[in-house]
């Protein structure tokens, strides 16, 4: 049967200045990834896209992706999406099959202060999405790697490589 392509891999990243001159702080985005798993990872609705735009609101038509899982580790959210078989989807998968390194970069909203030259990002900060699919992204570690379904098989560039003793 056909087997389904995801990538895993830091999604968030907290206490650390990202590219974008942003810091986001541990509880406030911890409080906002619980609310984004609630509202929308548990109810198959947290999609991502190809690309980074620049508004809120996700484009059907661009997105490639379904964020399954996302679970703290230390200061990141270490997530996993399902690659959908959508034409954004499939540029992905190709990409990926091609041995392309990738990255992910959330969207959201919110007020910044300003404290010593680093732009810290607010309480009032709302994740419209935990990850789009971009090529350079803005925090440190950002980079997925892909994973084909029931992480046996792990793409290592470019090729599939079994993995005999991954973890869940």
């Amino acid at each position: 049967g056909k087997k389904s392509l995801y990538i895993e891999g830091p999604f968030l990243q907290t206490e650390v200045v990202n590219r974008n001159g942003r810091k986001y702080m541990k509880e406030s985005m911890a409080r906002e990834v619980n609310r984004y798993i609630n509202e929308y990872v548990s109810k198959n609705r947290a999609f991502g896209e190809l690309g980074h735009p620049d508004t809120p609101s996700i484009n059907l038509d661009r997105v490639s992706h379904l964020t399954t899982s996302l679970r703290e580790d230390g200061n990141d959210w270490i997530g996993k999406a399902k690659i959908l078989d959508t034409p954004m989807g499939n540029i992905v998968k190709s990409l990926l099959e091609g041995g392309a390194s990738i990255g992910v970069s959330s969207r959201g909203m919110g007020s910044l202060k300003s404290v010593n030259g680093v732009n810290i990002v607010q309480d009032d900060f709302h994740l419209a999405t935990a990850a789009d699919i971009v090529a350079d992204p803005s925090a440190p570690n950002a980079f997925v790697q892909g994973i084909m379904e029931g992480k046996e098989w792990m793409l290592v560039n470019g090729v599939w490589t079994e993995q005999k003793d991954r973890k869940s």
